[in-house]
């Protein structure tokens, strides 16, 4: 979870109070859904937070094992 955190801070870096106005974010968006990221609105963000839910927390579990296997290397 503390992964996810780090993306989300990182992700919304200009823009936390109004994530959805991100660029890095309305671009994840706009890959992953088609939408134009120029057409990005909160509604739309909610809504493909909720519709997605599933798939973003996956996807959180693959970043957070991502970096603990970056870590594990930098140690060797």
């Amino acid at each position: 979870m503390i992964a996810g955190l780090i993306f989300l801070w990182n992700a919304t870096r200009g823009y936390r109070l109004r994530p959805w106005r991100s660029e890095c974010l309305k671009w994840r968006i706009e890959t992953f859904t088609g939408k134009q990221a120029e057409a990005v609105r909160l509604r739309d963000f909610l809504h493909f937070l909720y519709a997605e839910r599933r798939q973003l927390l996956r996807f959180l579990r693959w970043l957070a094992e991502m970096r603990s296997y970056a870590q594990a290397t930098e140690r060797v």
